[in-house]
């Protein structure tokens, strides 16, 4: 054999090393964390502190958006793969801790080899270089065009469609969104402005999340806008997003924001963010959507001739409440769902009630009579049945609206409205930016109640059938028809 150098040999030895270990490892598959909904959704064996979003924005809701996500992570688990949830663009290359690494693509997942592997408990940044595609199907959600730009819409399971990143509730972290845009357009993203540098023809805009944050949450817009800002309670920045033709015609319904505010901190306790503002975009989703600081609204929820006004302020307070439950207290699985849009909808119709005589109890009834319907078609409240593959919105159900709405109230019922002021101002502030589980409420409602509540929460939440309602036995439930009334998407269903 020729002689060899020291160097040489040392490469061809790497060489070697790295094919062995590339021939044990399995071939890349897509993984996830085991949610019933949705179980290619999140990775094991690492949680995400933070992630660094850069977009670049040419001027063309047509035309993929450059990208380099950053993501600071701590591992749980010895590694020698890294998972990433990421389908709506080209990845273009990938470093962990500053050196290139191998990748493929396994279904929905980006797999990462890592260069060496990584013990439980350490440090890792991974910087992917790759686009981001707003030409997909919409009704997948991700990237909405509208009709000056782009805007976003990730739940339940699209931001992966945006950027690569852990993509399930129970991996929350804090963002920072750069954004770099032709001059003439306005960018704002979730949490506080953190700078603005012009570049010739274009602007970068930074904006950071102050508190952690899930994935389906991130909201970025870019478009021709202009920003409304205005003192909540408190002295609390309130900032609005809108199409800057139609600044004047909101403004009657964005100066609502601040009431409706200091009524959901009567019901709730203090607002659990740094900021909080509208979204108007003019754009047709079938939805209005709870992102982070930032609530997403079709601007023909506002335009649209014939809808009441206590039904347009209704949905308003619907969104906001989610800050409280879904956001900064997020679902630990889908199936937990419920916690986030019953709440939402339960002070929903108490606020119709009090500013607009649009009576709960009414409302509660007729949802009582068609609970069992609801559930036939899409499971109990908190164990709703799978989505359809092709239309993950699906899962947003009439069930997991009025009929956990329906559960909210049966429980003030059960336990007395002393005990369930004291229970829904005690779960937002104990869970406060985490995410936690149906499990975590039904013990939380025991103690307040001061009596073991496991017995109630077993049929109403996972009851094929509705429980008598407390107080009201004269309710009954409708025969269940072949099908229930089909819900559009995240938001209450538009009134008749």
């Amino acid at each position: 054999m020729p002689h060899t150098s020291r160097r040489l040999r040392a490469a061809l030895l790497a060489t070697a090393s790295a094919a062995l270990v590339a021939a044990t490892l399995p071939a890349p598959e897509p993984l996830g964390i085991g949610d019933r909904l949705f179980p290619h959704l999140g990775n094991p064996g690492y949680d995400v502190l933070a992630y660094d979003i850069s977009l670049t924005y040419h001027g063309s809701s047509t035309r993929p958006l450059d990208a380099v996500t950053r993501i600071d992570a701590r591992t749980t688990a010895p590694l020698d793969r890294i998972n990433l949830d990421f389908s709506q663009g080209t990845v273009q290359g990938v470093e962990v801790d500053g050196r290139d690494s191998e990748f493929a693509t396994a279904g929905e997942d980006l797999v990462i080899r890592a260069p060496d592997r990584l013990p439980a408990g350490a440090s890792v940044r991974i910087t992917v270089r790759h686009t981001s595609d707003p030409t997909g199907d919409p009704a997948r959600g991700g990237w909405v065009r509208t009709s000056d730009g782009l805007a976003m819409a990730n739940q339940a399971d699209a931001a992966h469609r945006v950027f690569p990143g852990n993509d399930h509730p129970a991996d929350k972290a804090r963002f920072t969104f750069r954004v770099t845009a032709p001059e003439d357009l306005t960018v704002v993203a979730g949490g506080l402005p953190a700078g603005r540098e012009r570049h010739g023809r274009t602007t970068t805009w930074t904006y950071r999340t102050t508190h952690p944050m899930a994935t389906e949450l991130a909201q970025v817009s870019i478009g021709r806008s202009t920003v409304v800002h205005r003192a909540g309670p408190g002295g609390l920045p309130l900032r609005d997003v809108v199409p800057a033709a139609d600044r004047k015609e909101l403004e009657h319904w964005l100066a609502r924001t601040p009431r409706q505010m200091e009524w959901m901190q009567e019901q709730a306790g203090p607002y659990p963010f740094e900021t909080y503002g509208l979204l108007v975009a003019d754009t047709e989703t079938g939805f209005e959507l709870e992102t982070q600081t930032l609530s997403l609204f079709e601007r023909s929820l506002f335009t649209e001739p014939g809808l009441p006004a206590w039904y347009i302020e209704s949905i308003m307070v619907h969104e906001l409440a989610h800050q409280w439950f879904g956001n900064s207290v997020s679902p630990r699985t889908w199936s937990d769902l419920w916690l986030s849009e019953g709440h939402a909808t339960w002070y929903e119709a108490r606020y119709a009630e009090e500013h607009a005589d649009k009576p709960l109890e009414q409302r509660m009834r007729q949802a009582y009579a068609r609970s069992d319907a609801w559930r036939a078609a899409g499971g109990p409240p908190a164990r709703p049945d799978v989505p359809s593959p092709d239309h993950k919105i699906s899962l947003f159900r009439p069930v997991v609206y009025d009929g956990s709405a329906l559960v909210l109230y049966a429980l003030r019922g059960e336990i007395g409205e002393r005990a369930f002021g004291r229970l829904e101002k005690a779960w937002p502030r104990i869970h406060r930016n985490g995410s936690a589980t149906t499990s975590d409420f039904t013990r939380l409602a025991s103690r307040y109640a001061g009596r073991d509540l496991t017995a109630f929460f077993d049929g109403w939440l996972y009851g094929e059938k509705t429980p008598p309602m407390p107080g009201h036995p004269d309710w009954r439930s409708e025969t269940p028809r072949a099908a229930a009334e089909p819900q559009a998407g995240p938001h209450a269903p538009k009134p008749a």
